[in-house]
């Protein structure tokens, strides 16, 4: 089902004044995000007592139509593929990161996205107490791989090898223990990747300017330093 209070979120105040003014050619679901929307940003709409009665009447009886549609729907798609049908169609099935995701992600853009994901997975499944145990994992397996990269460091330099194996470890984890432990054999629908990917270049993007931007106001000695300890 379309999520109205999002999409009336980037409407103008003319625009969402318009679904008010012209109801009976919108979807009463919209007219009511829209007067929703107007009250929330302080511009009540006058007529809003008069048409919301109806409208809500309306609305209930719209989602009882398509709920039973989208169940026969569902009905037809199982009869047809059963197996298919359980893994990726069921509207009661929780739509998570898949843990092939979560492993890819965690390859180029380090461990802290693929627990981003799996943070995700266990938050939609209100998993608190797992939630809580990955972000301490995470946070002590961080704080246990600075204290390495603070002793390799001043010995052998930096070294491309690091990433993988900082990171190797804690995937393994992800799948091997979080996983099975916390997400189990659950049916559920494979999220969209686009969206996570698009964030985590532009965060990537965002980390490389500022750190052009902190090296150049290092002093000079720094900065030779600092190429002194990349790699060749």
């Amino acid at each position: 089902m379309e999520d109205y209070a999002a999409k009336m979120l980037l409407k103008t105040d003319a625009a969402l004044r318009e679904y008010v003014t012209g109801h009976a050619q919108y979807r009463e679901a919209a007219v009511l995000a829209a007067l929703a929307e107007l009250r929330r940003r302080g511009q009540p709409a006058p007529e809003e007592a008069a048409l919301r009665p109806g409208l809500e009447v309306a609305a209930a009886a719209q989602q009882t139509v398509d709920e039973a549609a989208e169940a026969q729907r569902w009905q037809a798609t199982a009869a047809a593929n059963p197996t298919a049908a359980a893994a990726d169609d069921d509207p009661a099935s929780p739509a998570l990161y898949s843990p092939v995701t979560i492993v890819l992600f965690s390859i180029p853009f380090t461990l802290l996205a693929g627990g981003t994901l799996l943070g995700i997975n266990l938050w939609r499944l209100d998993r608190k107490r797992a939630l809580l145990g990955l972000v301490l994992f995470v946070l002590a397996y961080c704080a246990a791989g600075a204290v390495a990269l603070s002793w390799a460091l001043p010995r052998y330099g930096l070294s491309p090898w690091y990433g993988p194996l900082f990171n190797l470890p804690a995937v393994l984890a992800y799948v091997l223990w979080f996983w099975p432990r916390h997400v189990g054999v659950v049916n559920y629908r494979s999220r969209g990747w686009l969206v996570p990917l698009a964030v985590c270049f532009a965060v990537v993007f965002g980390l490389q300017r500022l750190n052009n931007y902190l090296i150049q106001k290092q002093p000079k000695e720094v900065q030779q330093q600092l190429e002194r300890m990349m790699p060749k």
